[in-house]
């Protein structure tokens, strides 16, 4: 049985936050989603996509696109300003639902870097109270979505936040309650790190509970840390590149989620902050062709 769905989200169209004018905008976005040959999508920033549910609803059946997550980002890691991040994850929450997404992905962000600057806003590694915090903020934040929405919390790794390489991901899965916390495997984001994806995949296959497929160049990311820039300062340099052009190698992950007992959604993103507004659409069409002659997708 097939059981991969395959997306894209408004990142794979250069957008990081919910208004900024370098940003492709919204109703391009939705347009050239449904040209470039997919049918679902994840939401994006909150307040990037209309937050009117009806008018969401009207603007995503116009095109025939469906809802896969919603995102939760900008308000930084669980393991502070855990009010902020309950707010806004409630937001999110109450519009995936009406737009029949049942997936939050929850992005850390900002984390410990200024994207623009690459100054440190705060150290690279929590300490043992900071880590008390975030897993059990974060299993409470799984319990609210399951309990209060039916929603499942898909935790994204992110560089440049505290959880982003190897040991840090697998601390995270072993501290938090699989009932209520999964992975946002995002694939660009750990190999940056050099985290061994398909180890994750396989160590741990509950919960591996959503994907986002990307793809980095290693030269650069290896120009990034020598360099000691900020993940911003490496996309501007074009570190997240198309797939088949650099790592995590595609057709092993794609194999080795395949395996998994699960229906998965596989959601596209190629960062391109801040992006020509003509490029994305010839790179998300040749993306999907690529994925789909690659994978077996539902």
């Amino acid at each position: 049985m097939r059981r991969l769905k395959l997306g894209s989200c408004p990142d794979s169209w250069g957008v990081w936050y919910a208004d900024d004018p370098r940003q492709t905008p919204w109703s391009r976005f939705l347009d050239e989603l449904a040209v470039a040959g997919y049918r679902w999508l994840e939401l994006g920033p909150y307040g990037y996509l209309p937050t009117d549910p009806a008018e969401l609803a009207e603007e995503l059946d116009a095109r025939g696109l469906r809802c896969a997550a919603g995102t939760v980002g900008g308000v930084g890691g669980p393991h502070r300003n855990f009010r902020e991040v309950v707010a806004e994850t409630r937001r999110v929450a109450e519009l995936t639902l009406a737009a029949g997404g049942r997936n939050i992905v929850f992005v850390p962000v900002p984390g410990y870097r200024d994207d623009a600057t690459g100054g440190y806003l705060e150290a690279s590694e929590l300490g043992p109270e900071q880590w008390r915090a975030l897993l059990d903020n974060t299993n409470t934040l799984g319990r609210l979505l399951a309990e209060e929405y039916g929603l499942s919390l898909r935790f994204h790794p992110h560089a440049d936040y505290q959880v982003e390489n190897q040991r840090q991901v697998e601390r995270l899965l072993d501290g938090t309650d699989p009932r209520f916390v999964s992975l946002c495997l995002d694939t660009g984001h750990l190999a940056y790190r050099r985290a061994d994806v398909l180890g994750l995949i396989h160590g741990y296959p509950e919960r591996v509970g959503y994907v986002h497929l990307k793809q980095m160049d290693p030269a650069l990311a290896a120009r990034a840390e020598a360099e000691d820039l900020a993940f911003g300062q490496a996309v501007a340099l074009g570190v997240s590149v198309a797939p088949p052009a650099g790592a995590p190698d595609v057709p092993a992950v794609l194999g080795a989620l395949a395996d998994l007992d699960a229906d998965l959604f596989v959601v596209v993103e190629q960062d391109m902050y801040p992006v020509d507004f003509d490029l994305p659409l010839p790179i998300a069409t040749r993306t999907r062709r690529y994925l789909e002659e690659t994978g077996d997708f539902a």
